[in-house]
């Protein structure tokens, strides 16, 4: 994997030097409380093969990271992996850096380049299917072509993965209804009309159920229009605040204030390693299992090497006893850490601990 995809993360210590030149600050792994996660400091310098690191407290924001990195290609053979189930991590890149092509997809579709938009978007879901606002806005982009079939199924994907999402079902309601099928779009309008009673007229997302009910309407009447999303997709650098203040949250132990940011920070920041390592570590302490496993496996398939990520997933595979699991994460850890690190001796802890409790 390229030096300019390792400082997007938690990655191999000699990309260091290259994000000391190219970044003002790097990610750093560093424990808060003991199983709390990471935090971030200013980077030091590299001594002759031996890092030697000059730690002091400064936040790095997100979006200053991802707009200082090249767009590059992971250059690796094969496909993301790191599906979904209790199976170990893929050890294969994906051809693609999801995040980058997020990136591309975003600046294609604001220009109007739907086309362009449409093959950045489909690169972002080959390795990230689940993550919502790519499968939106792919399926917006063929709607605004006028591609009503092709749009269906991405819309499809997105009401799946966040049912909430208003623009989704509206838009696919829309699409529904272009197509012939005046039950799916009459499905769609009536989800639309049961949030609205439950949001009642003062709820904040109000006049925008309205609007998308209004629009179901006109095209089961035969006036369908393709819309744009709802909500404005801010530039990367205004995810800032909101990823830091997301970290924050989580080491205080607010985890559900915490996952309703990061969630939010999806639509600017993409399906980015980091954002999803800790969209898993705050489900996974509120025990959503399963919900926690989905988001870990959707950051080793956008970044299989991602050192937090695998020991995060490796300490959920002890808590639901697949000890074997964890070992194999263990393992993976021991051979991208050369001379150690603290994921791998964390997930060790975890691992002899779990083997102490049931002798």
């Amino acid at each position: 994997m390229p030096l300019s995809n390792r400082c997007k993360s938690w990655y191999e210590p000699e990309a260091l030097a290259f994000c000391t030149a190219k970044c003002a600050s790097w990610l750093l792994p560093r424990r808060v409380g003991g199983e709390g996660v990471y935090t971030r400091f200013n980077s030091g310098r590299t001594g002759s093969g031996i890092m030697a690191f000059h730690l002091s407290l400064r936040a790095i924001t997100l979006g200053t990271l991802l707009t200082l990195l090249p767009v590059a290609p992971v250059i690796a053979a094969g496909g993301g992996g790191g599906g979904g189930g209790m199976a170990g991590p893929s050890q294969s890149a994906p051809q693609y850096d999801p995040a980058a092509e997020y990136q591309k997809g975003i600046a294609a579709y604001q220009a109007q380049n739907f086309k362009g938009a449409v093959t950045a978007f489909r690169h972002v879901i080959e390795v990230a299917a689940a993550h919502a606002p790519a499968q939106y806005l792919l399926g917006s982009s063929y709607l605004q072509m006028g591609d009503f079939k092709k749009a269906k199924r991405p819309l499809e994907m997105a009401v799946r993965y966040d049912a909430a999402m208003i623009e989704a079902h509206r838009d696919l309601g829309i699409v529904q209804a272009k197509l012939g099928d005046a039950a799916k779009a009459t499905e769609q309008r009536d989800a639309l009309g049961a949030r609205k009673t439950q949001c009642a007229a003062t709820c904040p997302d109000a006049a925008t159920l309205d609007a998308a009910i209004a629009a179901v309407e006109a095209a089961m009447a035969g006036t369908p229009r393709a819309f744009a999303p709802s909500r404005t997709i801010e530039p990367l650098a205004s995810i800032d605040a909101l990823y830091v203040s997301a970290v924050s949250k989580i080491n205080e132990h607010h985890y559900d204030e915490a996952i309703a940011e990061l969630e939010s920070s999806m639509w600017a920041a993409g399906p980015h390693p980091d954002v999803l390592t800790y969209l898993g570590f705050a489900n996974r302490k509120l025990q959503r299992y399963d919900t926690a496993r989905g988001w870990y496996a959707m950051a080793l398939a956008v970044a299989p090497n991602h050192r937090g990520a695998l020991e995060y997933s490796g300490e959920l595979k002890l808590e639901l006893g697949d000890i074997a699991g964890a070992k194999a994460h263990l393992a993976r850890l021991d051979s991208l850490c050369g001379f150690g690190c603290q994921q791998a001796d964390e997930l060790r802890r975890w691992i002899r601990e779990s083997d102490k409790s049931a002798s």
